[in-house]
């Protein structure tokens, strides 16, 4: 008997010197079914459907009918009066909607073989018994709060009808999950024709880790040809008298306004000296003096980001390293170096 969730057309087998047409076949999706066995046994059902389906159907019809009496009581002790599960919310679609969608689906696939075969990568009966699964896990989770309200306080809050629908979605659940091992209902998953599997379906592709970007190695320094003479040594232009003390104010010293005391190194006259690129680039340029400076108030000084460091204030002399105009570049006694942006009233010592 043909497989319901495909169609009657039998295709012929593809030859194995053809493969490159069966892979094309295999990624368009095209239902490419190789024949039955025709020594298969029969199944037998009972009009268009099989035994199987047509309990499943039965099943429904019984909880679909049921699903109108209801649910809970509109008194105490009251059995026949009270609200259905169509009228608490949104619940009633995983209680009964799905399970109805999944057997209309059944019944369309015997009626419409060429209708709706799938429910996304889900076949039809593997769409039921999700279908049925949720269902009898909601049913199921109601009848335990209701038996465990009637333990602790006495009463009942749900009527019967939770008994019969949570029986019924778990024999739904037994016609569709385990019906392949069950004998006499196996026969509806035997014998069924082999096509390729729906592309969400398949074994997932490999993966592999992307490859990290490697910086490109820093080009190697050119060295000098053998024949090329070694550059001598350019002559010091400055005599051992002119060279600067510790107590010069240069720029690699941040204490030299604290060490200064007006005396200075006697210095070579400037006629006598000769002119280099570095003295007119020094005049230019003037190192930074350092100086001590008092904060009106506290303050904070910040980092590059603007992430206050440490703060200065009336109390204490801070040490400035740099002055930028509106800006204070301030040295702590740790060695932490940051910037002092508002410098009004700041007295300089």
């Amino acid at each position: 008997m043909t497989d319901p969730e495909f169609d009657d057309t039998t295709v012929a087998r593809v030859p194995a010197n053809d493969r490159g047409s069966a892979d094309a076949a295999a990624s368009t999706e095209t239902p490419v079914a190789t024949a039955a066995s025709t020594d298969a046994p029969v199944q037998y059902g009972i009009g268009p459907f099989s035994l199987r389906e047509v309990i499943i159907g039965g099943v429904w019809l019984v909880a679909f009918v049921l699903s109108f009496f209801p649910l809970v009581p509109s008194e105490p002790r009251a059995v026949f009066s009270g609200a259905s599960v169509w009228s608490g919310g949104l619940s009633w679609i995983l209680a009964i909607g799905v399970p109805t969608v999944a057997v209309f689906l059944l019944a369309l696939r015997r009626l419409s073989p060429q209708g709706i075969r799938r429910v996304g990568s889900l076949g039809i009966d593997q769409f039921a018994s999700v279908a049925f699964a949720v269902a009898a896990t909601v049913w199921v989770t109601w009848l335990w709060e209701t038996v465990a309200i009637a333990i602790q306080y006495d009463t009942w809050t749900r009527t019967w009808v939770l008994w019969v629908e949570a029986v019924l979605m778990l024999a739904g659940v037994v016609l569709t999950v385990f019906a392949p091992i069950i004998p006499g209902l196996e026969q509806d998953f035997q014998d069924r024709p082999e096509i390729p599997a729906h592309r969400n379906a398949r074994p997932v592709r490999a993966v592999v880790p992307r490859p990290r970007r490697e910086r490109p190695a820093p080009a190697p320094a050119p060295t000098p040809a053998a024949s090329e003479p070694a550059a001598a040594p350019a002559a010091s232009v400055v005599a051992d008298d002119d060279r600067p003390t510790e107590r010069d104010l240069s720029a690699t010293d941040v204490f030299a306004p604290l060490n200064d005391t007006g005396a200075h190194e006697p210095q070579a006259d400037a006629a006598t000296r000769e002119w280099t690129p570095a003295d007119e680039s020094t005049q230019a340029h003037p190192a930074p003096q350092a100086f001590w400076a008092l904060a009106p108030v506290e303050r904070d000084v910040l980092d590059e980001y603007g992430t206050p460091l440490f703060r200065i204030g009336p109390t204490a002399w801070a040490l400035v390293i740099e002055d930028r105009g509106d800006v204070f570049v301030i040295r702590h006694d740790d060695g932490r170096i940051g910037y002092l942006h508002d410098v009004s009233g700041v007295t300089r010592g």
